[in-house]
């Protein structure tokens, strides 16, 4: 054994080491237990106040708030133990396992709960151990000097396993972080209570826009690339811009003026050609609008700017709805019109305010026509439901009341039966037929 230590370089561990290795050991089962802990005693309390605060618009994260709790506080009174003393590298060892491991699980943790694959977020939890791990026992100058010499130069840089690595991590990290910071100012966005719910929406969209926007630019300063390399693309890029990706674009830019100027907010109920539904999101290619039959169109946000809407509940969300009734001609009119108004009026989504009224509005072929009209506040509820309630109920109240419906009637006048002679003073026209 000794034989093969003095062979490689090493050599056995001295009394010192060994005190080392039993206080580095010690410390150790402190910090995890200090990382037991915090989550026992505040692990449930991070998680309600995540959930209260953020879960709304992250519900994938708060579920693992006790586990990162109790992982991070380990790794970070783990560092603080490695950081407040020079270790050898038998001290280094344990204390380097632990940090490691530690940090990965928690990483792993939080990666997971902003909806990063798993995957990736395993190797990145990968990576991050062995890092550390590597620090601890002094061996990280030798791996990054292995995966940079694996690689070739392109012009005047070089594509090495390190530079890969790094863009890795450096791309992973900065997706999780405009993840957690596009929930957080979304959901303090949405809790302000001085906006309204289409200021609210705009906020949360031109946020993500300029933390998607800060991020990337971040990245590249850190990646360290140049930005003069996308001078020779900028032109081909406005030419897309101006031919394939010209109405992404407009759509784009119609959603935002949606937005701004309030014409249509989320709860709106609008008709658009055939479409008719509630909206319920305005997103940034298109409006979804959700009809009564469960069916959610997709509306481009530019048709919104460019064809006729019919928005419903714009300035008000009362609603009149108009319901054609006809009665016969020998009924009491005056009965009948209390009886519509009366089956208006118990309809459970009509208004007492504005109260219904009844129109008289022509004398047809085959009865007294008449219309019911009727406000409600729900629009989105549905209008032909409202239509069946009323007539279902009036339909009881005039069977009780005895007043007639109409119906379809035809008087025929026979002027002569066949074999017949005519009325005196009546002569045959040439072109008339025999009957």
């Amino acid at each position: 054994m000794e034989a093969w230590l003095d062979a490689n370089g090493l050599a056995l561990p001295s009394r010192m080491d060994a005190l080392e290795v039993a206080i580095a050991g010690a410390l150790i089962v402190l910090a995890l237990a200090l990382g037991v802990f915090a989550q026992r005693s505040f692990g449930a309390r991070a998680s309600q106040f995540w959930k209260t605060h953020v879960a709304h618009h992250g519900e994938g994260l708060w579920e693992r708030m006790p586990a990162i709790l109790r992982h991070g506080v380990a790794a970070l009174a783990t560092s603080i133990v490695m950081s407040a003393y020079p270790w050898s590298a038998w001290g280094g060892l344990p204390i380097g396992l632990a940090l490691g491991s530690a940090a990965a699980l928690a990483a792993h943790q939080v990666l997971r709960g902003l909806g990063i694959p798993r995957w990736i977020s395993w190797l990145v939890s990968s990576i991050l151990f062995i890092a550390l791990f590597s620090r601890a026992v002094g061996g990280l100058d030798a791996i990054t000097a292995t995966l940079d010499g694996v690689g070739v130069d392109v012009g005047r840089r070089r594509l090495s396993l390190l530079a890969i690595t790094s863009a890795l991590l450096v791309i992973v990290i900065i997706i999780a972080i405009v993840r957690l910071a596009n929930r957080i100012v979304s959901h303090a966005i949405a809790r302000t209570t001085t906006l309204d719910a289409t200021q609210k929406l705009l906020g949360q969209k031109l946020a993500t826009i300029a933390i998607v926007v800060a991020a990337f630019l971040f990245s590249i300063d850190l990646l360290g690339i140049d930005l003069t390399a996308f001078a020779v693309f900028s032109g081909a890029m406005g030419l897309a811009v101006g031919f394939g990706l010209q109405k992404t674009v407009g759509n784009l830019i119609a959603g935002i003026i949606l937005l701004m100027d309030r014409s249509i907010k989320p709860g709106d109920v609008i008709v658009v050609g055939d479409s008719f539904g509630w909206v319920n999101k305005i997103g940034v290619r298109a409006v979804s609008v959700v009809t009564r039959d469960g069916k959610e169109h997709l509306i481009p946000n530019e048709n919104l700017m460019t064809q006729e809407v019919e928005n419903w509940s714009f300035t008000n969300r009362n609603v009149r709805v108009r319901i054609p009734v006809s009665v016969a001609y020998n009924c009491d009119l005056k009965v009948a019109q209390e009886l519509m108004f009366a089956a208006a009026a118990e309809s459970p989504r009509v208004l007492a305010s504005p109260k219904p009224n009844v129109w008289l509005t022509g004398f047809g072929n085959d009865g007294v026509e008449h219309e019911i009209l009727a406000w409600i506040s729900d629009p989105e509820s549905g209008v032909g439901n409202v239509r069946s309630d009323v007539l279902n109920r009036l339909w009881w109240k005039f069977k009780e009341a005895g007043v007639a419906l109409p119906f379809a009637q035809r008087d025929i006048y026979v002027r002569s039966w066949p074999g017949e002679p005519l009325p005196v003073g009546r002569d045959r026209a040439p072109d008339e037929p025999t009957i």
